[in-house]
């Protein structure tokens, strides 16, 4: 074999996947990341489940406790009924439109980047979907309320609820969802790809 047909040879061994005729080569990079069926229904679901939990948590404090009254449940941790009009550790705090928008940007935002990479990783319809649906669950609140209502007291940190539970956990998944996607795989020995060669 001449040295240029040996090079194209080595070059064609070391591409990753193929065609649906296993007879192409296709490389990493010209596989579409997009979502099917599958994906979408998980994050809807997850999405909804996380909606579903957030609203019926805040229903029973909102029903079962006073405005401000509290419940110590162990040592520092509190079930307390407050009320934030505004994000996280009450920034913004009364420009309930302002919230609206930006957290409907990022609804937007997310959706979007689901809709290019939703395959870049098996987590990524569970992470994404606890991030769009703790987002989805306040956006409701705001729209509906003008504010959301925060009832998990641990002392030493601002009053919260499931949503933002689920928010901090879903966009801890996605980092990690990524870091491990943008993983380098361990390219195959080139001795392997000789070995392929002679035994044709």
């Amino acid at each position: 074999m001449s040295e240029p047909a040996r090079g194209d040879a080595l070059r064609t061994e070391v591409r990753v996947g193929s065609t649906a005729n296993a007879l192409q080569p296709i490389s990493s990079a010209e596989r579409s990341l997009a979502p099917g069926r599958a994906q979408w229904l998980a994050l809807a679901a997850v999405a909804a489940a996380a909606v579903t939990a957030d609203q019926l948590t805040k229903t029973i404090i909102a029903r079962t406790l006073d405005l401000g009254e509290s419940v110590t449940l162990v040592g520092p941790i509190a079930i307390h009924h407050v009320q934030n009009s505004g994000i996280a550790f009450g920034l913004f705090a009364s420009r309930t439109s302002f919230v609206i928008g930006i957290t409907v940007l990022a609804v937007l935002g997310m959706l979007w980047f689901f809709a290019r990479s939703g395959r870049r990783h098996p987590l990524l319809p569970v992470a994404l979907g606890l991030v769009l649906g703790g987002s989805l669950a306040n956006l409701v609140d705001r729209i509906r309320l003008g504010h959301v209502t925060d009832f998990l007291d641990i002392s030493v940190w601002p009053a919260f609820n499931l949503a933002d539970t689920f928010i901090v956990v879903g966009v801890a998944l996605v980092f990690g969802a990524l870091v491990l996607s943008d993983r380098p795989r361990p390219a195959p020995a080139r001795r392997d790809a000789v070995a392929s060669l002679q035994r044709r």
